[in-house]
């Protein structure tokens, strides 16, 4: 069984590098150990996410698979929820509601995700702490090697209340 995020309640996100969140990461979500993501910076504002070239990840035209794509990108906006949330990880899981990627050219070599969260932190706090599950955007942008943009990923994502027994 993967491991928990509840431990970062205690201790949040703030001071932890991309590495020990990537390791956190790597621990607790195993598609993102699958894959080999590397984490740089890791806040609300901007969350970097490194996919490196990989042949078996590569689709029919020798980029990187779509799938592939989406996770990478997928996975940086988790990380920026997480970095916004993860205090809050002991009575709240954060689960995504909707995404939709636009795949806007073919890929070449490793993909870097950008994200950033779009909606308002704190009013998304209140809307928890008032009892319902508010919802928050985050958009990423994923580029190639050579900077060319491939990829924008929006998602939303929800906290929701964890069942007390």
């Amino acid at each position: 069984m993967a491991a928990s995020l509840a431990p970062l309640a205690s201790v949040g996100m703030t001071g932890m590098t991309g590495e020990q969140i990537g390791t956190l990461m790597h621990q607790v979500v195993p598609m993102v150990a699958t894959l080999g993501l590397e984490y740089g910076e890791v806040t609300p504002e901007r969350t970097v996410v490194v996919l490196r070239d990989q042949p078996p990840y590569r689709n029919h035209v020798g980029g990187p698979h779509a799938a592939a794509m989406f996770a990478v990108g997928e996975s940086a906006t988790g990380a920026a929820a997480i970095s916004a949330f993860g205090d809050m990880m002991d009575r709240a899981v954060l689960l995504p509601v909707t995404a939709t990627m636009d795949y806007l050219a073919i890929a070449r070599g490793d993909i870097t995700a950008t994200a950033r969260i779009d909606g308002d932190i704190a009013a998304a706090r209140r809307i928890f702490d008032d009892g319902a599950r508010p919802e928050i955007d985050i958009s990423c942008e994923l580029t190639d090697e050579a900077g060319t943009v491939t990829g924008r990923l929006a998602t939303r994502w929800t906290l929701k209340a964890l069942k007390r027994s």
